[in-house]
Order: structure tokens, then sequence, then C-alpha cells
């Protein structure tokens, strides 16, 4: 795993001298992807600049490479890990090689393949290739972006990086704030790609590629993820047995490292059978590691001590306390370089932290629960269907008034937030229903905490077509309208958009930050794939998720384990706020500092404040939002 950075000249003349010291720059800010070695390289209209974290062929591996003739030169961050497959392939067609890296696959893949070369790949990618002879800059990221890649083009040149904060070390660049970012952001808690939070900067997508070449850039999608076929006839058994073989298969390529690796281990489905599946693989005990909590309503570390047990696990458990989250939060989001308002980036963090003490690699059960309808927001878009379909009457005149009285919690579940959540969701265009379930500030509540001076920059923004633009795009993606029911295009807004600018993010940047690498098995290509294509109903079969997962590892699984309710990775957000986190957000969100900054009304904001600190709304998930953009501002931009 590794840190990217480079500059190109569109016109294909020599950079000036400059250059490289702005390359030296943004990798040097990246030191923590890349701790064991740097290299940077210039000719021409190219610089390149790498950070390497060490895995595979520890002694040969350096980058940038060249390829044996000169031609060709990578930078390279991720791992492709059926390189040894393609290596033979290669040779076998006459290529060259001088080390025993995945770089170099890359390299000659490119050789012989084109760009072509990317659909041969299963891995987690971001690189960019120099060609000499075509003078074409060659780059791209994986399937479901699990490693990132920014560039902004200006004064004639493209500058990318592997993290926003590299690039911003360049001083001659401009960062403007985006007003639709902002916005996009309150609603999403991240900013949907391609946008970022700056005007002048994009966020290349998962499964693209970018050419820089003729003085022009084009970029285009080299891969899609496959419709679901309703009409498979395959047998269970069968399609257990393959699925069986898939996973298995996974995880043994992920296996693959000259450092040590291990298991996160939360307890759920997916870590478990990641963890019982290294454990048949291993000839001695695998490392597993497990955050658990001081509040007894989100702790599952119970259910991590079962599988550790169960697969006889070196197992190391932390636990995190309210205390422990407001002190390391400020000093994490200042190392996130993008805004992102998931309360589960503090104990990932954490739990990267302890990981990397013993640990370079880490396996992890990231995409499950998209692919796998694991979230509850899946039942809730099937179940808000049906209740479309009842009397108006009813649902205006008697259930919606009920949910009003329902009690109000801030432990984990919240039951009068839930069910108005789910209202909400329902009342909304099937389109928009998914992110309805998960927005942070709704279109109403940002009209009222936007300052009027800030909103007359966008004055067309703030209708859901727009606003929520990137969902609609996702959900519309399989023409003719026919091709996929809403649940299938439930799915896809999922694992195209939650997945890689929410959870991908932010284990990507929450294990880098300690220089660990993070592979996500349930993310194979040909696992994903299959799953992609199964039908939906075996997915989420009535209101069982995860159900021809389940029946494919019950064998495998704990009974405790196979037969527990989901748990997110979430922290006690809502008590927290109330507690010992309220000095920080009221410190953040202070009316002076709002004032000044003049994105947001200040009196608004402090009466949310007043309003969740009351206990009479539970408004944890704006507020949360709010003091995590604040918290990224001061680190950024103040």
């Amino acid at each position: 795993m590794c840190g990217i950075a480079g500059i190109c000249r569109l016109d294909n003349t020599p950079l000036t001298p400059s250059s490289t010291r702005w390359v030296i720059a943004m990798t040097d800010r990246m030191v923590h992807r890349g701790p064991d070695g740097q290299g940077v390289w210039t000719h021409g209209p190219v610089s390149l600049g790498h950070r390497r974290l060490s895995i595979i062929d520890l002694s040969g591996g350096s980058q940038p490479m060249h390829s044996h003739d000169g031609r060709l030169t990578v930078v390279f961050n991720g791992e492709i890990y059926n390189f040894p497959e393609l290596r033979k392939e290669l040779i076998a067609a006459g290529h060259r090689f001088r080390t025993q890296s995945d770089t170099e696959v890359l390299l000659e893949s490119y050789r012989h393949w084109g760009t072509d070369c990317l659909s041969h790949f299963d891995g987690m990618f971001a690189f960019a290739l120099w060609d000499a002879t075509h003078h074409r800059l060659f780059c791209a990221r994986d399937r479901f972006g699990k490693k990132p890649f920014f560039y902004t083009v200006q004064h004639g040149q493209l500058y990318f990086a592997s993290e926003l904060s590299a690039l911003e070390q360049v001083k001659e660049l401009q960062f403007t704030i985006n007003p639709q970012s902002v916005t996009r952001y309150l609603a999403y808690e991240y900013v949907p790609a391609p946008q970022t939070m700056y005007a002048e900067v994009c966020n290349l997508q998962p499964s693209h590629l970018l050419l820089l070449e003729h003085g022009d850039i084009h970029i285009r999608r080299y891969w899609d993820m496959p419709i679901p076929d309703e009409q498979d006839t395959r047998d269970i058994t069968t399609l257990c047995e393959e699925l069986r073989h898939l996973m298995t298969r996974a995880v043994q390529m992920r296996m693959i490292s000259d450092v040590p690796l291990g298991v996160f281990l939360s307890g759920g489905i997916d870590s478990t059978i990641i963890a019982g599946l290294m454990a048949t693989q291993s000839s001695a005990p695998i490392k597993t590691f497990s955050i658990g909590f001081t509040e007894s309503a989100y702790d599952e570390s119970r259910y991590a001590r079962t599988a550790a047990k169960t697969f006889s696990t070196d197992h190391h458990e932390h636990v995190l306390s309210a205390k422990d989250c407001a002190d390391i939060l400020p000093g994490i989001i200042n190392g996130m370089d993008v805004p992102m308002a998931d309360a589960s980036v503090a104990p990932t963090w954490l739990l990267s932290s302890v990981t990397r003490e013993k640990v370079t690699v880490a396996l992890g059960g990231d995409g499950a629960d998209e692919l796998w309808a694991g979230y509850e927001h899946y039942i809730g878009f099937k179940i808000a269907e049906w209740y479309n379909k009842l009397p108006n009457s009813l649902r205006r005149h008697i259930i919606e008034p009920l949910a009003q009285i329902l009690p109000s919690s801030a432990g984990y579940i919240n039951p009068r937030l839930a069910v108005q959540t789910f209202l909400q969701a329902a009342h909304a265009p099937a389109w928009q229903r998914v992110q309805s379930m998960l927005t942070a500030l709704t279109l109403d509540m940002q009209r009222e905490v936007l300052s009027a001076s800030f909103v007359s920059q966008i004055p067309d923004f703030f209708s859901p077509e727009i606003l929520f633009a990137p969902t609609h795009t996702q959900y519309k993606h399989w023409l003719p309208r026919e091709a996929a029911s809403p649940l299938a295009r439930a799915f896809h807004v999922y694992v195209r958009q939650f997945l890689p600018e929410d959870i991908l993010v932010k284990v990507d940047r929450c294990s880098m930050l300690h220089s660990l690498e993070v592979r996500a098995p349930f993310l194979d290509r040909d696992v994903a794939i299959f799953v992609a294509r199964l039908p939906v109903r075996y997915k989420l079969h009535g209101f069982k998720r995860k159900w021809l997962l389940k029946k494919a590892f019950a064998d495998l699984l704990p009974n405790e384990i196979l037969h527990r309710n989901k748990r997110g990775f979430q922290i006690p957000v809502a008590q927290w706020l109330r507690g010992r986190m309220r000095p920080l957000m009221e410190d953040m969100l202070n009316v002076d500092t709002l004032r000044k900054q003049g994105i947001f009304n200040p009196q608004a904001v402090r009466k949310l404040m007043d309003l969740h600190i009351s206990g009479l709304t539970d408004l944890r998930k704006p507020l949360w939002t709010l003091l995590v953009f604040q918290l990224w501002w001061q680190a950024h931009k103040a």
C-alpha cells in the first residue's frame, strides 16, 4: 500500500524545475501511506512521486518503477491479487521480469493489453503510468474505489495525488470551497464523486480510467456491475458451493504477504466468515483484532471473543470510551483529507492503531453489507413499497401521528427517530428513498442552518432532483427501466455510491494513517460479480438479510453469531454530544466562529444544539455532520 502523486504538462513541453519540488512536497505529506521508502522521477513533461509501504517483494518493488526498456514508468498504490497468474501468462507470451512484484506485472500487462489490462486485474489500486513512446499518461482506480485518486488541472498541467491534503501542499494551486459540495456533504455526510469540497479538484470515480494524450484528458468507465438475473434457476446447494469456493479463493489470494497479517474481527457474520476461512488455511493461529465500548448497548466484543475462541485465534481487544473518542477525534479529522461524517471513523481509527502494533496487513469484511443486504434500510425500502399501498387516511391520520409519540432514546436504536426516518423515505420517490434513509441534514434543515449569503450563491440547488442528482444517476443507471427492480436498483446505489464514498474512504484513511493495509475479500472481482448476478431474493429473502451467505457458511459460523441481529460499527453519538463531547461541539459550533466563517446561521445551529441537549429531539446525525465539517475546516481552511 502506498501514496502516489505527480504532475504532467498538457502540451508535452518540459516541466519547470519547481515541479519536482512540488511532487516531493506531496509525497512528504503522505509519509503515513508509505513509511518504507520514497521515490521521485522527472523526465520531460512528467514527474511521478511515490511513498512505499512494503508488502510484497520487499527488496525489489521500489517505485517509480521503469520497464526493462525504459519506455514505461509507473507509480502504483494497492495490490493486484492475481498477479502470479498474470505473470505466468505474460512470461508465456514472451515478457521479461526482473522482480517478483505486482507493480512490474502492471507495467507488462499494459505493454501487452494496453488500457484493456484493467479488465485482467483483480485487486485494489490507483496508479499513474507514463508511456514515453505515445506521450500518454494512463491513470485508473479499481472497480470499487478502494484506493483514492484526486486530480486538478491548473496552469496547463495535470496534478494528481492519493489525498487532497497532498495536493494542498502545492502552493501555486487554487482551492476554492464549492458551495454545491457543502450542501451535498450536509446531506450525504460525504461529497459524492466526481466532486470534492474544492471546486478545482476532482475525484476520479471507481471503475474509471483517465487518459492524458495530445493535450486532451479523456475519462471513461471501464467496468460495470452486472444486472441481477431474476430468472436464475440454479439450485441453492450449487450456489452455496460456488460461493464457498469463490470466497475461499478470495481469502487465500489476500493472505499472500511478505509481512505479518491478521483480520478485523467484529463478531458479525462477515468478519467471522473471513476469520474462519483464514484459520482453515493457516498453519499457525491467525491474529484477530476487535474494539469494544464502555456502553453495553454498543459493545459487540463478546461476539468477537466467541469467534476468536471458535477458531483458536491470537485475539487482541481494546475498549473505547467517550473520553477516548473526544480526545482523538480532532486528530482523526485533521488526518482525514476529506470531510466524512461516518461516526464509526473513531473506532475504525483506533482499531487500525491497535492492529498495526502487531501486523502490517489486515483482512476486513467491507462490502458484504452492501452486496448482501446487510443494512436495515434494505428492509425499510421493501416495507416502504407496501406502506404506500395502504389507504391514505390510515397512513396520514393514524400511523403517522402515532409515530410522533413513540419513545425517544439516545441508545443504539431510537424508536421515534427510526420510524420518522422511515416515513420520510416512504414519502420520497423510489429513486430518492435509499438516500433519504441515510440523509443527515434534509433540505428543510439546510435552508434553516445555512446562512442567507451562502444560499444566495446557489439559489437553484435546493431541490431533491439537483441536490440528490448523484443518487438519481446511480438509480437510473440500468436502462431500460424494466431491466432491474426498484430493490435491485437500491442495491446498485449502495454498492456504487455509499460503499466507495463512505465505507471504503473511512477504512482507507483510518488504516493508512497507521500505515496499515486492509484487504476486502468480499470485494473480490469474481465474488462481487457472482453476488451481483444473484436474484435479489437470495440476498433479501422476505425479511432475512444475507440469506444465501448465511446458508453457505452455516457450518463455519458459531450459532450465537449466525442467528444474531446485525449491529453496525457505531458509537454512542447521541449520548456523547450531550455529555463528554458537548464542550467540543459547543466550541466548534460557537456563534463567533460560525459568523466569521459565513456558511452557517449561528442562531439556527445553536437551536439544534439546544434541542438535542434537552433530550426533546435526537439530532445526532445533523450535529455530528456539522461538527465534523467544522473540524475539517479548522484543519484545512481556517
